[in-house]
């Protein structure tokens, strides 16, 4: 999963922080819709399987940014 080594810090902010948690759930929403498309469970094109990966990666990247910048308010 996503980030497992914060699993704290993603508890907290999933609690505190809607923008988060929609963030968190869409990056786990597009997860799954790649993991189908990998084994073959739905139909994605190249193109639409890397879109999938770029959006995922994005999001993973503004969750990430978010993570440690509560981890410094904390400190």
């Amino acid at each position: 999963k996503m980030l497992h080594e914060y699993r704290d810090e993603i508890h907290d902010l999933k609690l505190s922080d809607a923008h988060f948690a929609k963030i968190f759930e869409k990056h786990n929403e597009l997860d799954q819709q790649e993991e189908d498309a990998e084994a073959g469970r739905t139909l994605l094109t190249d193109m639409e399987l890397e879109v999938l990966k770029k959006e995922k990666l994005l999001l993973k990247d503004e969750a990430y940014k978010m993570i440690l910048d509560y981890k410094q308010s904390k400190a």
